[in-house]
């Protein structure tokens, strides 16, 4: 299958590592200009180099919308447009039980991983009704499906991500607009490979049918083809990259 983004703008956030960079990487090897997003501008700078096809970095902090905002902006600035938004940026929180959970902390986990998908498609979508079209990418999780002890933000925050995505998808299909979710399990990034030990990264890994955890490529590729015109009759779904964990 031959998928091609020549001529096309791709903004993904949190996109300085992890599954993010995975996403962004595909796309510019696709032929898409991409632009690195990311709270981490240093970081988004060297990602964007290594990328290469004239992809670009931006600063954004998706808790807040005036910089959603300036984000978007500057992807049609530098580029002349904007076809696809890969809404991928997200924090995890404390692992507390309900009755524990900081109330800030609360806020936090929602204005970037709730907020942040809603500020993103708002100040895109107008930007790709001005194309003609365009697609989305809702980066959601397994948690969005199923439960997950002292991870009560978490969880409610991919849940909404999986409506939001639903909704939207109905509102702007007339406009060519295609909408859809991801919702990867658990994920070797470099992030859990440094900050986990052997026994909870293989505790992780046996949660999956397949008995390990997925890499971050299987999971770029995955957003790629929906991003993609092969994907034209897809919209308003969301699509498990698993290893079977929500299959038991």
């Amino acid at each position: 299958m031959n998928l091609r983004f020549d001529g096309r703008t791709a903004l993904v956030t949190g996109a300085a590592t992890g599954i993010g960079y995975a996403i962004a990487e595909a796309l510019a090897e696709s032929g898409a200009t991409v632009i690195v997003a990311d709270i981490d501008l240093s970081g988004a700078s060297q990602a964007a180099a290594s990328l290469g096809n004239g992809a670009l970095a931006v600063k954004v902090d998706m808790a807040k919308h005036e910089e959603v905002e300036a984000m978007v902006a500057f992807a049609v600035e530098h580029t002349g447009r904007l076809d696809m938004l890969v809404n991928n940026a997200g924090v995890a929180g404390p692992m507390e039980p309900l009755g524990d959970y900081a109330i800030e902390a609360w806020h936090k986990v929602l204005d970037v991983n709730l907020h942040g998908v809603f500020y993103g498609m708002h100040y895109a979508i107008p930007a790709m009704q001005g194309n003609g079209g365009g697609a989305i990418v809702n980066m959601a999780s397994i948690l969005g499906t199923v439960g997950f002890v002292d991870a009560n933000a978490y969880v409610a925050s991919k849940h909404a991500v999986l409506g939001i995505t639903k909704a939207a998808a109905l509102e702007y299909a007339a406009d060519g607009i295609r909408v859809n979710s991801v919702a990867p399990g658990f994920i070797a990034t470099e992030l859990v490979k440094n900050s986990l030990d052997e026994e909870t990264r293989a505790e992780m890994a046996s949660a999956h049918a397949l008995d390990r955890m997925g890499e971050t490529a299987e999971v770029a590729s995955l957003v790629v083809y929906l991003l993609s015109d092969q994907a034209s009759f897809i919209t308003g779904s969301n699509h498990v990259v698993d290893g079977g964990f929500t299959a038991r």
